[in-house]
């Protein structure tokens, strides 16, 4: 059974402050659980209403469907929910394709966006402080798993650009045609807020300003989705290598 201590301390893990003070997060649903044990996340407790599903951990306390229900942040709660421990991000190596986010707010977003780093091999993502908090039950929900291998980091972007000798390209309405412009191998991409796109003093800082061309005849679409943006850009980054 799930004690009232307990059932306190998972609720409040709906907000960042009690994530920060009590160091924990939740993961939800077979699949998603299994990848965070696999990896060098460590658990706390597991919570489920089938012992079978995880035979080989030593931390399952068996619920009934009602606690499971109680504790749950989804409309349909998936069989277990687990507590792990929030880990130290890794220092930001100075290589590769590495992702900046200037102040996404949005958690279904920011998830896509850690989905899209684990496919396209990108290892770092680097948030603005103002960005959603990737512990967030529904940005760790979006990312089935795949923040398990991306080191997530919050920071200071202004003083983080400014002290890079990587290129920094940012997306922009009206940035040069990314299919017309040469992508290296080593640089930043900059993707801004879903409302007002990249700040002005990230603007500041940006080296080249790409764009994704609209192709419709009645180009009247506002904008792309930026999680959406994000998988066509490093799309792009990536395919640059092979040519």
């Amino acid at each position: 059974m799930i004690s009232k201590r307990q059932l306190k301390i998972i609720t409040s893990l709906q907000q960042k402050k009690y994530r920060k003070s009590t160091g924990l997060f939740a993961v939800e649903g077979k699949k998603v659980i299994q990848e965070f044990l696999n990896s060098n996340f460590e658990l706390d407790t597991l919570f489920t209403t089938d012992e079978s599903l995880f035979a080989s951990s030593s931390k399952v306390t068996l619920i009934s469907e009602v606690e499971l229900k109680k504790i749950s942040f989804l409309k349909t709660p998936n069989k277990a929910l687990a507590l792990f421990k929030i880990s130290e991000p890794a220092l930001v190596e100075n290589e590769g394709l590495i992702v900046a986010l200037d102040a996404i707010r949005d958690p279904g977003n920011l998830g896509t966006i850690i989905r899209l780093c684990d496919w396209f091999g990108v290892k770092h993502l680097v948030c603005s402080e103002t960005t959603v908090d990737c512990y967030n039950p529904k940005v760790i929900q979006a990312t089935m798993g795949s923040l398990t291998r991306i080191n997530v980091v919050y920071t200071d972007l202004k003083k983080y650009l400014s002290e890079t000798d990587l290129p920094v390209f940012g997306a922009f309405m009206d940035g040069n045609n990314v299919y017309k412009t040469n992508l290296p191998t080593n640089g930043i991409l900059v993707m801004g807020n879903e409302a007002n796109g990249v700040s002005g003093e990230i603007s500041a800082l940006i080296t080249e300003k790409i764009a994704i061309p609209r192709f419709g005849e009645i180009q009247q679409t506002e904008s792309l989705n930026v999680a959406m943006a994000t998988g066509i850009l490093l799309n792009e980054f990536k395919r640059s290598e092979f040519i």
